[in-house]
């Protein structure tokens, strides 16, 4: 099927789903969605009113372009030479004009679609990052990715034009038909006669396309799944030396994907030689009448190329008012979409946490006090709990791996709120701030996992402070026992790694988020599984790094690793939904068991 009639038959279904929506009563929603597009198009109502007035005017001019060269044929048929410029002037200026507006309408369509899309990005990023982090982990990256990506491209590519279009659309199409209509009225019903059939058999062909589309996009799917897990798997296949078997994979696959194709294209071949033998029929139908009509002496030669030439504009013009359907229902889904991820619920601020900067210090108290959480309803994670880090202190969290330390630890960021007790940040003057989105200023936090991204290790190191200098990194770099291997790059602080850490040791990566999060100079450490590759000798030197060269920073430290046990002053278990302070003895003896 061609692409003008695929959108044809689109667009029909999609009056179907208007239809259907406006009787279920769910077309409420769409008005909704259409109201918080319109927020962001009145900002620009006089580029819209603008937008409009140019695309009727160009209209108008292809359609008196196209009257003035029924005249020019006229004349040079009927030898009245002496009218022959002004007509040829008519034509080409309007044409030119024509042609002119057209792309002018173009480009300020494309300028409004690219503001209004950074404008619309710029405020679903605030939204997103200021988002509760568990509304927003109910999403995948890759959704939040696409609606943040896809979804706004779409509102923002309509939410200038849509309305113009409605109008610009409804304007060609009637403009088109009284024209024919002032000289005939039973050509002007050939014309049209093409609307009916296509309606008719919209209904048989989206629904056939729409299951070869699935069969398509399904297989795409498959094969791009494949071919990422065996790219980010390359070391793995290499290792176990099965690379001949990927290789006669991936052309299984593909086979694959080439028989679903060529199946959807035999579909669309078909259909399509049958859709154009029915537009060839009427087609036909139209040029015979009207050369009954110039035989029968009715119309002249130019009124004959008129109709011709303005029957194919007039069904065109129609499509592009029927096609109006999908795009608007489209604008309204994607709008959907994107609000769901804006109205998330937002995570709690409490102002009074910049007084907490003036002590920042003296070092600061982190404590939990009789703290119940769960992720889901009736399915604890942390039960009845307690927890103190002090300044000056290393604070142990252990315990099995999915237990419950890294839970501990966003409820100190304030990532998520206890159900039942409190955690909070005390000052060295007594005052006492409920951890929140405000207070997580004050920590340093490295995550588990490696968290370097593609750059310089200076780029990567700014991350904790963009305004670091060269001997704040390399001071930093040297507590976290990274200087000794960055010193011999070629580069140095300059030295390229690539996404996640490539080129460096896990190791490596790991002292490097570290050094980042020195950088911070924030008064509370957070250090979640973040020396998990390190060997015991180096995970015990940076630690005691960090707490002699910052004396009143509070340091807390997840691990599954008690190596660095004889270093805290404090031991918490975590296991059982319950998290329990371990005696000296409990500790030493967990430390000498490893």
């Amino acid at each position: 099927m061609s692409e003008r009639e695929t959108d044809r038959t689109i667009s029909f279904e999609s009056l179907s789903t208007l239809h259907r929506k406006i009787q279920d009563g769910s077309f409420s929603e769409i008005v909704d969605d259409w109201k918080w597009i319109f927020s962001y198009s009145v900002r620009y109502k006089k580029a819209i009113f603008f937008y409009t007035f140019l695309g009727i005017f160009g209209t108008t001019l292809g359609l008196v372009s196209s009257v003035a060269s029924k005249f020019v044929i006229d004349i040079i048929t009927g030898d009245k030479i002496e009218q022959l410029p002004v007509m040829i002037a008519i034509m080409v200026g309007s044409a030119l004009f024509s042609l002119f507006f057209s792309n002018y309408i173009g480009r300020l369509s494309l300028k409004l679609s690219l503001r209004i899309n950074n404008e619309i990005q710029a405020d679903i990023f605030d939204q997103i990052m200021d988002s509760e982090w568990l509304a927003i982990s109910k999403y995948s990256n890759g959704d939040v990715l696409n609606r943040f990506s896809n979804d706004v491209h779409i509102v923002a590519s309509n939410a200038i034009s849509w309305l113009p279009n409605i109008v610009i659309a409804v304007y060609k199409f009637f403009a088109t038909f009284v024209v024919i209509w002032h000289y005939n009225k039973l050509m002007s019903l050939f014309a049209f006669a093409s609307a009916p059939i296509m309606l008719l058999m919209s209904k048989y062909v989206i629904k056939r396309q729409r299951a070869f589309r699935k069969k398509v996009q399904e297989m795409g799917s498959r094969l791009m799944t494949f071919e990422v897990e065996a790219f980010y798997n390359t070391d793995t296949i290499k290792s176990f030396g099965i690379t001949d078997q990927y290789g006669r994979n991936l052309r299984k696959w593909q086979e694959k994907y080439k028989d679903v194709n060529l199946e959807y294209n035999l579909f669309s071949i078909k259909t399509n030689i049958f859709m154009s033998i029915l537009s060839m029929i009427i087609q036909f139908a139209a040029f015979g009448y009207c050369l009954y009509l110039k035989w029968t002496g009715q119309i002249t030669y130019g009124t004959m190329t008129l109709f011709l030439e303005q029957r194919a504009s007039l069904s065109t013009a129609f499509n592009n008012v029927v096609s109006i359907v999908p795009s608007f229902l489209n604008s309204s889904v994607s709008a959907h979409r994107i609000r769901e991820l804006a109205q998330l619920p937002k995570e709690k601020h409490i102002p009074e946490s910049e007084y907490l900067n003036a002590l920042a210090a003296d070092g600061f108290k982190v404590e939990m006090k009789d703290v119940d959480f769960s992720y889901k309803e009736g399915d604890k994670v942390i039960t009845n709990s307690f927890f103190i880090g002090a300044p000056g202190e290393i604070v142990a969290l252990v315990g099995p791996s999915g237990e419950g330390k890294t839970t501990t630890i966003r409820l100190i960021l304030g990532l998520i709120r206890p159900e039942k007790g409190e955690a909070y940040i005390e000052a060295s003057d007594g005052t006492r701030i409920e951890c929140n989105a405000d207070t997580r200023y004050l920590f340093s936090y490295v995550p588990q996992g490696n968290t370097i991204i593609s750059g310089t290790i200076a780029e990567n190191l700014r991350m904790g402070k963009e305004d670091a200098t060269e001997e704040e990194m390399i001071e930093a770099l040297k507590d976290a026992c990274a200087w000794d291997f960055i010193e011999k790059l070629p580069d140095k602080l300059e030295s390229s790694v690539g996404e996640r850490g490539r080129g460096l040791s896990e190791g490596q990566a790991q002292r490097v988020a570290i050094a980042r999060a020195l950088l911070r100079k924030a008064p509370i450490m957070l250090l979640d599984e973040a020396t998990s590759a390190l060997d015991v000798t180096t995970e015990r030197k940076v630690l005691r790094n960090i707490m002699g060269n910052h004396p009143d920073k509070t340091c807390i430290v997840t691990t599954h690793r008690p190596s660095v046990l004889n270093l805290c002053k404090r031991v918490y278990r975590v296991m059982d939904t319950t998290i329990t302070e371990l005696s000296e003895e409990e500790s030493s003896r967990m430390a000498m068991d490893f």
